[in-house]
Parts: C-alpha cells; sequence; structure tokens
C-alpha cells in the first residue's frame, strides 16, 4: 500500500505530461512538414530528429524548472521571436511554392537538392526555436507543471517522451509514405500542401503581430 501510494501520483503526472505533450506537438505544423519532407528525401533524417528531440527535451526541462518566468523579465523577447517566425515561415514558404512549380524527376532528383546536414540541422533548429507557437507550448507545460508540485518533473518527462513519440511517427510516417513519391508530380503537390501551410502559418502570427 505504501508503495502504491508513492507510484500513483509518480505515474499520474507522467501520464498527464504524455497527454499534455501529445495534445501539443501532434500536429502537422511548420517543423512537422519540414521532418516528413526530409524523411521522404532520407536527408539526414536520423540526425535532425535527433537535434530536434534534445531542443525539446532541453526546452521542456527549462519550462518546468522556471522557463516562463523569462518573457516576463524580457517582455520584448515574445513580439521579437513572433517576428522572426514570420521571416523564416514566408521564406520557407515561397521556396517551397517555387519547388511546386518546377518540373522534378521524382525521388531522386529530389536528393539532388538535399541540402548539407549543416543546413538540414540548422533548418530544423529555426523550425523549432523561430517558432513562437513552441514557445507558447513552452509556457504552458512551464504553468501545468506548477500543479504537481514535487512530481513536476515527471511530468516533465512525460512531455519529454510525446515528443519523441511524435518526432518516431514523422520518422516512421515519412518511410512508409516514400513509395508514392517516386513521381514528380507527388513532390509538387507535398511542396505546394507546404507552402500553403508555411504561409497560413506565417499570415496567423503576422495577423497577432499587428
Amino acid at each position: 500500500m505504501f508503495t502504491a501510494s508513492i507510484a500513483s501520483p509518480a505515474l499520474a503526472a507522467w501520464a498527464s505530461g504524455i497527454a499534455t505533450g501529445l495534445g501539443l506537438f501532434a500536429v502537422v505544423g511548420a517543423q512537422s512538414a519540414f521532418i516528413l519532407r526530409q524523411g521522404l528525401m532520407r536527408a539526414h533524417l536520423k540526425s535532425i530528429i535527433a537535434v530536434c528531440a534534445l531542443t525539446d527535451a532541453l526546452l521542456i526541462t527549462a519550462s518546468v524548472l522556471g522557463l516562463q518566468m523569462l518573457t516576463g523579465v524580457v517582455p520584448w523577447l515574445t513580439q521579437g521571436m513572433l517576428w522572426f517566425g514570420v521571416a523564416f515561415l514566408s521564406w520557407y514558404g515561397v521556396q517551397s511554392g517555387l519547388r511546386a512549380l518546377r518540373a522534378e524527376s521524382g525521388l531522386a532528383a529530389a536528393k539532388t537538392a538535399v541540402p548539407s546536414r549543416r543546413a538540414a540541422l540548422l533548418a530544423a533548429l529555426g523550425f523549432t526555436l523561430l517558432n513562437p507557437h513552441f514557445w507558447l507550448d513552452m509556457v504552458v507545460i512551464g504553468a501545468l507543471a506548477d500543479g504537481f508540485a514535487e512530481t513536476r518533473m515527471l511530468f516533465a518527462a512525460g512531455v519529454i517522451c510525446a515528443s519523441v513519440l511524435w518526432l518516431m511517427v514523422l520518422a516512421i510516417g515519412s518511410r512508409l509514405f516514400a513509395p508514392f513519391f517516386t513521381r514528380a508530380v507527388a513532390w509538387r503537390v507535398l511542396d505546394a500542401l507546404i507552402a500553403v501551410v508555411m504561409v497560413a502559418l506565417a499570415a496567423g502570427l503576422l495577423a497577432k503581430g499587428i
């Protein structure tokens, strides 16, 4: 009984963290669209997943330890990240739109246009750290963690597990759908959809900043 009474709050905090993380992360946003495309191109996917998972883990831990207080100390940080996000998402949306207008020869041609590992990792960091929605998620996670008192780090562990799970779903999903992307038209449709997503996200952020 004594063991169960200790384990129950810990398990509840961890499970709540997983549920919260999936609710926040399991959406096809800017980072997800980028990972899917890199996975379909089989371009540095493992490195990208590792960087995204590590970045998420570090920021989730920091948010639970008090990162949400940072925006109160540096009030311009949120607005600055918003405008950086608008510029970054707009740029990538335009690039995706231009790719959608070009006639490519499918998966093989896409591989020839793959950036270097360094460029891919910098882009992954950009889609994570220059996304104001990501920082809003961190604030929400930090605020929710306060309600778990001494088990808040187990809550953080659950959120981290959810992040890794979603990243693995994206990685596996991109591999499963790879056979459908042997034709140029599939790549053009994908890039067109990515362009729409990026521009819509940038427009949403712009509307908030005005």
